[in-house]
């Protein structure tokens, strides 16, 4: 995979910096998985001689789906040393991007960084996503931790407001989600075929999502019979299939519990094969209109060029409708099925009067995202120009970091 972004000048002596990578990866999510291909790709840009070092909570996963990775450490579930000993031979971790500072998720992250820093590895948040946090022990992490960092870079201007909310006073700079550089991979006929998808027919892809801690408000029976109207609109409106789109497993359950609503099921279909980020952004070439809840399947057909109904669950969804001049409802709730319906019917109609505009703010929105990949890119230069003390002193246990093959530690163990 390859971004459009201006790598800094490569140093003259090649670079054996040791690179680190934290986030939500390993998880199976497609949209993180596509921010971590796209942060990859800009290190390895900046620095093809690095040493890139994922930390993931399913390091199998990440060995077999990101090929950029030079190291896989696993972190979740293991005993700590490992973790530990990779840390300390780092000569940059880079936190994020997407959303991993919310309740009962940042502290962990935090206590990593935090660890990092008690060694001596400058950090780089890379446009991470923050919110909700009303928990005081993650508010705690938050506010002491981040301010250590090196230089933090937040993907939209809610996560800047929720980290200010926290108490974190320093310099926040916002640009956009990474996954915003991600390229696209053909989506062949033969996948249509398989997906049992008909030809000559428009195809409105729909995205739903499970409730959970980052959305925590959504009434799982209400906004299953709210999606359901929508997608018979859709079918009848425009003589069209409604294709589900999963990120991640649970979304396939989801997927189903509207698709069981509908008075026209016969209308509808559910992905079921496994894709990758790029093919999954390919396969928006296919569809006509998407209405989404995912945060990654609205940003693949904002890329796409597509009408697009985001659907804001929570406030990372609102801001990128927002952004991109989206229609930008208040929530998803049963009694708003008439505006959400109306919405939908508006969006069709005025779309190529809006086409012009949204590819223009999608433009400016990648930008933004190749602004993040040269700030951490002017952060790798000043290592570089630091005399790579770090490279010439690392610790014997740098032997112990865990590499592609080596046998996963005992999940017995205390966490990390």
């Amino acid at each position: 995979m390859t971004i459009n972004q201006h790598p800094s000048p490569v140093p003259a002596v090649p670079s054996d910096l040791r690179i680190g990578l934290l986030g939500s990866y390993g998880g199976c999510n497609i949209g993180d998985e596509a921010i971590l291909m796209c942060v990859l790709s800009c290190l390895r840009a900046h620095r093809p001689q690095a040493r890139l070092v994922v930390f993931s909570r399913n390091a199998d996963h990440t060995r077999t789906h990101q090929w950029e990775a030079d190291e896989v450490v696993d972190w979740e579930g293991v005993p700590q040393k490992p973790v530990l000993d990779a840390l300390a031979g780092l000569d940059l971790l880079v936190l994020g991007g997407g959303g991993i500072l919310y309740d009962g998720e940042a502290r962990r992250y935090l206590r990593l960084v935090k660890a990092a820093h008690e060694r001596g590895v400058p950090t780089f948040a890379y446009a991470v996503g923050a919110g909700p946090l009303r928990d005081a022990d993650d508010r705690e992490a938050v506010r002491t931790v981040l301010p250590e960092m090196t230089e933090i870079v937040v993907r939209d201007e809610e996560s800047r407001l929720v980290l200010e909310e926290v108490g974190v006073e320093r310099e926040l700079t916002v640009t956009a989600d990474p996954a915003l550089l991600l390229t696209p991979q053909p989506f062949t006929e033969q996948m249509m075929r398989q997906e049992g998808l008909p030809p000559d027919t428009r195809l409105v892809g729909m995205s739903v999502r499970e409730p959970g801690r980052a959305a925590e408000k959504l009434d799982e029976d209400d906004y299953h019979a709210l999606l359901a109207d929508v997608a018979d609109f859709l079918a009848r409106r425009l003589d069209a299939h409604v294709v589900f789109v999963p990120m991640e497993r649970q979304d396939v359950r989801h997927a189903h519990g509207v698709l069981s609503r509908m008075s026209a099921p016969d209308l509808g279909r559910i992905l079921h094969n496994t894709y990758s980020p790029g093919e999954i952004l390919g396969f928006m070439s296919h569809l006509d209109l998407v209405v989404g809840m995912r945060l990654h399947v609205v940003i693949f057909a904002a890329l796409s060029g597509l009408p697009v109904l985001p659907l804001p669950y929570s406030g990372k969804v609102f801001d990128f409708a927002r952004r991109t001049g989206a229609p930008a409802l208040v929530g998803v709730a049963r009694e708003q099925a008439g505006l959400l319906l109306a919405e939908v019917d508006r969006l069709w109609d005025e779309f190529p009067r809006r086409q012009e505009d949204m590819k223009a703010r999608v433009q400016g929105l990648r930008t933004l995202a190749r602004e993040t990949c040269a700030r951490c890119g002017a952060l790798l230069d000043s290592i570089d120009l630091d005399g790579g003390t770090r490279a010439a002193g690392r610790a014997q246990g740098a032997d112990l970091i865990l590499t592609p093959g080596t046998p996963a530690a005992d999940p017995s163990g205390p966490g990390a």
